[in-house]
């Protein structure tokens, strides 16, 4: 059989990505072809994600799903929310970004999230988990009184429903009544790690009970709006009370709030899922659609291992084993430092929020299991629990990425600092982190946390420093103590042979300039040192520590130079150099001081090549020395 499309005609071997015109041809394509262009799309996904890294496994859970969801709805004018916005993939296959899809979350490319600004069909960015909801209810909103009657549908993963706004939205939306929001639970029973909790449990009996979808009456095979819709919805609609009442036996939380519950039904199922979607647009009230699918569906590496293939960087197809040999980071360090000390220290206690595998607290899971924590996607709770925790006399160690941690702020502020509980923050991925672009990158906890009176905020440049900075968190500091690393491994080649967790200054020949820096980018500015000092330009060195507060005796170093360049990699305002600039200040410094800093959010690319943008790769750090020097390069060009 062969249908017309808007370019041309359909075979067999066809590849239908290339030819049709979608998302709009999707709506005339039989279910069967439908599940061809699935399996064409899946195939897409592990092509392009094995070259570019990304994630996999949440992607090949939704093809059936955005295939359907771009069937029954009408996009741009009907707009869709993704929670958390990494789902997005086949989204991005099936509005106009086919051909440039090989550029995932490359520099210059498109983004692995929704993009307002890449395309009109991503209605909000999303990074973060939990939002949907309330942004699909500020839409629906926003569009009752424009007197708009397009749908939003907000499509959130079952882990974003352990994060506190999803249920503030909840609240919101089922008292809205407003019959052109639907959200989609997309019930795979995974968050990024397996989901956990008195939730989990809930969804996972329901999810027992897809007769009650299946009981309903079948519908024509193939989808057209004139034969489908009215008749299915009425129908669903008069027997929906029956079949809760003989099937689940129980009404469900959703209900309660306020929305009409549909569900659950087969996520890969095409069929099923037209129906079931078509008949949540003729509610006249808020419809949740339960839909229960596999992460890492259609891949098996994925299948078997969705945590570890949620986010993946370079693999081999055939194998799925990663494209380089994999090496221990600093993640996995932190992990392993911590199983080392909870052997000799029974009150330790290690806290996560749903990254078990991205923190890495596996190894603290699977050593200690009881005294180990999972709270979901929920890091106000994860704070304040751990507040709570250390209270009773034991040592909780939340493992974050630093994005995700500023959720918390109040939590930090209210729970930790002004009841002087000593919580320990493991804060993963600080500075930037390459192609996840600007809603991942750590650059703001810096600015955030030095505002917190008593913490104490480390930055450690390597592995061994890592573990001189936790042992002072968890045992000589008292109150808020903060371990700030980034994403990947050590490879730093500088001289440990001096190293704490305060600070080092290396006078070399005493020179006026003095060049300060921290963390992982001090490296960089070891090698740059040397670089100029072949080419005839002396400065010396002042590698930070402990960061914040800053150490006194930091000031009294700094104010002896007549030139000083501070290279940080963290947002500028409320930066370490901004405050010791200010510092320098009150104190009569009236040398140059020079930083160089993040003035903005960063957009997706290589962390080399971010570092570089930023002024913060050994190369530009040397341009900068030199500037300072006023040397010329080979060139002429300072």
């Amino acid at each position: 059989m062969k249908t017309t499309t808007g370019k041309k005609s359909l075979s067999g071997d066809t590849d239908m990505l290339e030819i049709l015109n979608l998302p709009e041809d999707v709506k005339k394509l039989t279910v069967k072809q439908c599940d061809k262009l699935c399996q064409e799309i899946r195939t897409k996904l592990i092509s392009t994600v094995s070259r570019t890294g990304g994630h996999l496994a949440s992607n090949l859970g939704v093809v059936e799903l955005t295939v359907s969801l771009h069937r029954v709805f009408d996009s741009p004018q009907d707009k869709f929310v993704w929670d958390v916005g990494h789902q997005c993939y086949t989204h991005k296959l099936l509005t106009g970004r086919n051909d440039k899809f090989d550029t995932l979350r490359q520099e210059n490319g498109i983004s692995g999230f929704p993009k307002p600004s890449e395309s009109e069909h991503d209605s909000f960015i999303s990074g973060h988990s939990s939002t949907a909801i309330s942004i699909a209810t500020g839409i629906a909103e926003a569009n009752r009184l424009k007197k708009n009657n397009h749908h939003t549908i907000a499509i959130v993963g079952d882990g974003a429903m352990t994060g506190g706004l999803t249920y503030e939205g909840l609240n919101n939306a089922g008292k809205s009544k407003n019959n052109k929001l639907i959200v989609i639970l997309n019930d795979n029973e995974m968050s990024i790690s397996k989901n956990v909790g008195s939730l989990a449990k809930y969804l996972s009996a329901i999810r027992g009970t897809e007769n009650y979808v299946k009981a309903k009456k079948r519908v024509e095979k193939r989808l057209t709006s004139s034969a489908i819709g009215v008749p299915v919805a009425k129908f669903i609609k008069n027997s929906k009370d029956v079949f809760k009442e003989t099937v689940l036996g129980f009404s469900t939380i959703f209900e309660d709030l306020g929305f009409v519950y549909l569900g659950p039904v087969d996520g890969h199922n095409i069929e099923e899922l037209d129906e079931v979607l078509l008949a949540a647009k003729s509610y006249g009230c808020p419809v949740l659609v339960h839909v229960n699918t596999v992460k890492g569906r259609g891949y098996q590496p994925s299948e078997n291992n969705p945590g570890e293939y949620h986010g993946v960087s370079k693999f081999d197809i055939e194998t799925g084993n990663p494209e380089a040999a994999c090496e221990d980071t600093f993640s996995d360090m932190f992990g392993k430092f911590l199983v080392q000390t909870a052997r000799k220290d029974t009150s330790l206690c290690a806290i996560t929020a749903a990254m078990e595998h991205g923190t890495g607290l596996h190894h603290f899971e699977r050593a200690f299991p009881k005294r180990y924590f999972d709270v979901g996607i929920a890091e106000q709770h994860a704070v304040t629990f751990a507040a709570s925790i250390s209270k009773q006399g034991f040592m909780p160690v939340f493992a974050v990425y630093s994005s995700f941690l500023q959720r918390a702020y109040d939590q930090i502020m209210h729970d930790v600092a002004i009841s002087g509980a000593h919580v320990v923050l493991g804060i993963d991925r600080a500075g930037v982190v390459g192609e996840d672009g600007e809603t991942h990158h750590g650059m703001f906890d810096v600015s955030y946390i030095s505002t917190v009176p008593g913490a104490v905020i480390y930055s450690p440049s390597c592995y061994d420093e890592l573990y001189l900075c936790m042992k002072r968190a968890m045992y000589e500091d008292t109150g808020l103590a903060c371990v700030r690393y980034p994403r990947g491994t050590d490879h730093t080649e500088f001289d440990k042979t001096a190293l704490n967790s305060d600070y080092t200054h290396i006078a070399g020949k005493r020179t006026d300039t003095l060049v300060i820096s921290y963390g992982r980018i001090y490296d960089n500015l070891f090698k740059a040192h040397k670089m100029a000092e072949e080419e005839g330009i002396n400065c010396d060195l002042l590698k930070l520590t402990r960061i914040f507060p800053i150490d006194k005796m930091v000031v009294d170093i700094a104010m002896s130079y007549k030139n000083i360049i501070f290279f940080e990699e963290a947002y500028d305002m409320g930066s370490i150099s901004q405050q010791l600039g200010c510092i320098l200040m009150e104190n009569g410094y009236n040398g140059k001081y020079k930083r160089i800093t993040a003035k903005g959010f960063i957009k997706q690319a290589s962390m080399m090549s971010q570092l570089e943008q930023l002024g913060l790769s050994k190369e530009a750090m040397l341009r900068t020395i030199r500037d300072l020097a006023g040397k010329e390069t080979s060139d002429g060009k300072a």
